[in-house]
């Protein structure tokens, strides 16, 4: 079993889906914290782990992997079981594809950094930013509800998390701190409330993280 030491921060989206991963394959694993909120990501011994300055970095046996979809990919492939990823090549693409949603169009454009760029540069006040942050996250909630409805079963694709859980759940999360309304989404609900009572999904949860406010 390797040693793994994962830098995140609480309530990052990309430190979350990370935790899920680890979490649905059983991993044990160290907990880093760095508070983005003092800059700590931007500190010369964190760049010299990532010298993007972002989280998460997951350290591998004194090797360091970032970029949360490289980090999940690499998860699914070194603990095969339980599977993240359907047999399938089109069904993967599927759930690639959902995830991409997510990691890519979505979460993005209503993390720390841009918020707070909009918010020095643009005068953004909070409604300002929640209306924002909701810009991106409606659209691309109407999307996922409408592909759960095609391959959905329970979870986002089939009968059992998928990579695709693991980034949703986090964006969920996050909508509901920008006050966005989920009544739109019911299939969504639904996976949420699945993971609110799925262990490897409540451990991993901000609330229950040891930097947690």
């Amino acid at each position: 079993m390797s040693d793994l030491v994962l830098h995140g921060y609480w309530r990052s989206g990309t430190s979350y889906r990370t935790r899920i991963a680890l979490n649905l394959k059983g991993l044990s694993y160290e907990t880093l914290p760095l508070d983005l909120r003092q800059g700590d990501q931007a500190s010369d011994a964190y760049r010299r782990l990532n010298p993007q300055g972002l989280v998460p970095a997951l350290e591998v046996d004194g090797r360091v992997l970032t970029q949360s979809p490289a980090i999940l990919e690499w998860i699914e492939e070194t603990w095969p079981e339980p599977a993240l990823l359907p047999r399938d090549p089109f069904a993967r693409a599927e759930v690639r594809a959902m995830a991409a949603l997510i990691a890519c169009d979505i979460h993005p454009l209503n993390n720390l950094r841009v918020l707070k760029a909009i918010r020095s540069q643009f005068g953004a006040d909070q409604a300002a930013t929640d209306a924002w942050a909701a810009r991106w996250i409606v659209p691309g909630f109407a999307a996922l509800e409408a592909l759960v409805a095609r391959h959905g079963d329970g979870w986002a694709w089939g009968d059992r998390p998928t990579l695709a859980d693991c980034c949703l759940v986090p964006q969920i999360y996050s909508a509901r701190r920008f006050n966005v309304s989920m009544a739109r989404f019911p299939r969504l609900i639904a996976i949420e409330a699945a993971a609110a009572v799925h262990p490897a999904f409540s451990a991993a949860h901000p609330d229950r993280q040891p930097d947690a406010d």
